[in-house]
């Protein structure tokens, strides 16, 4: 179904086919040593023009658990992109070795770009503050798991939604499910965009604020988020606004006894460390999902 196809947006999957990488997901949670050859003598690219930790380490754990191997770089200036070559050239010259490439650019479009000119699928594992759609998959991934559907939620998204890409595609993709509500909790210069918010007028029920304290017992799902530096111009902007929200004991006493808090990580200050062990909260438990999501994509794509 998904064989040779790229995954660049997370609607470029029907609600169908991600209903079908999840139950994938959910057998490899089960049974993992079931597939830990199905990818034997594939390769993967991974190719990260812009620093990660979870989701290059889980991309690459997913393949290594798959039987497969990975090359590729962390670092742009150990590849041709440093002698000027083209993103084009380097996906036509890189699509020639291996079966699937990941790429991470922080570049908007660029994934985009890379598979007009690749012969094989290309994942786009985040491009600048435009998408990221396996974060996507994770969030989805994990929504479910813990609250057995994705129909009929509050939705809270807290922090940066104005340059977080994990949100714009984790909104976008929620909007496609029964009875979704979003509670939009920024500050007034990290609202969200409005190219976002259009898209979702007349159709998803939607509200904005300034005041997490204030709807937190509402609240199902709470997507917390970074204040993101390096999307900021100004140092002195960003010192302002990156502990505008702290999620700390005192608020989780007014949040339903099932609410479950995420992040897509890393974190700075916006979750306090004294809450990790509350059981509501599995943004840890949330990175381990993504690579079995991961897995089950990869699977799919290769038609393995």
């Amino acid at each position: 179904m998904l064989k040779g196809r790229h995954l660049i947006v997370p609607t470029d999957f029907t609600v169908d086919e991600l209903n079908d990488l999840f139950r994938l997901a959910d057998s490899i949670i089960a049974n993992p040593s079931n597939y830990s050859d199905v990818c034997k003598g594939k390769l993967m690219a991974s190719l990260f023009f812009e620093p990660s930790t979870r989701t290059k380490f889980s991309f690459d754990a997913a393949m290594y658990r798959l039987g497969g191997n990975v090359l590729g770089f962390s670092d742009p200036n150990t590849s041709s992109a440093a002698k000027g070559e083209s993103l084009s050239d380097t996906t036509k010259t890189i699509a020639n070795y291996v079966d699937l490439i990941v790429c991470r650019s922080p570049k908007e479009g660029a994934a985009k770009l890379m598979s007009k000119a690749s012969s094989v699928p290309i994942i786009n594992a985040g491009d600048g503050g435009h998408q990221h759609p396996t974060q996507t998959l994770t969030d989805l991934l994990t929504i479910r798991y813990y609250k057995k559907s994705l129909d009929n939620h509050v939705v809270g998204v807290c922090g940066d939604l104005k340059f977080g890409r994990t949100i714009h595609s984790l909104v976008k993709a929620l909007s496609r499910y029964d009875n979704t509500r979003f509670i939009f909790i920024s500050p007034e210069e990290l609202k969200m965009p409005e190219y976002v918010t259009k898209e979702l007028e007349g159709k998803i029920e939607f509200v904005q604020t300034d005041n997490l304290d204030k709807v937190m017992d509402k609240l199902d799902i709470l997507y917390m988020s970074r204040v993101q530096r390096e999307r900021f111009v100004s140092e002195e902007e960003y010192l302002r606004l990156k502990d505008y929200f702290i999620l700390d004991q005192q608020k989780m006493q007014k949040a339903k006894s099932d609410l479950i808090v995420m992040h897509p990580l890393p974190r700075v200050n916006e979750i306090s460390t004294e809450i990790d062990n509350d059981p509501r909260c599995v943004y840890f438990e949330q990175a381990k999902l993504g690579m079995y999501i991961r897995m089950a994509l990869i699977m799919r794509l290769l038609g393995v």
